[in-house]
């Protein structure tokens, strides 16, 4: 045990942090802050909510990992595993922003 938290500390004063880390620092955050926004609206409305910023913050964090994934550090991984989600909130975002354009022009007709 000692001699793994020695390894840690080692890692921990070599770090390096260059614009690719601070890409993917960024896009970390974003993609982990649309869960505090999802559950933020899920309290205020007493019911689940995924409110729109949930799936612009997907969008954006997944965009910025998978930038990172794929320039900064070559991770088949993580290009894997950030590729599907920028698909699904994309969709999401269109599906959204269709029903929005429908319900704003069914309004006007009315």
């Amino acid at each position: 045990m000692p001699h793994d938290l020695a390894h840690v500390l080692q890692a921990l004063q070599h770090f390096e942090l260059t614009p690719w880390k601070v890409v993917g620092f960024a896009g970390t955050l974003m993609f982990t802050s649309r869960w505090f926004v999802q559950l933020y609206y899920t309290r205020k409305h007493k019911r689940v909510v995924m409110p729109l910023s949930f799936w612009w913050l997907s969008v954006g964090g997944s965009v910025l990992l998978l930038a990172y994934f794929v320039f900064g550090k070559n991770d088949s991984v993580g290009i894997i595993s950030n590729f599907f989600p920028v698909f699904v909130s994309v969709y999401n975002l269109v599906v959204h922003l269709r029903h929005r354009k429908n319900s704003l022009g069914d309004d006007v007709a009315a």
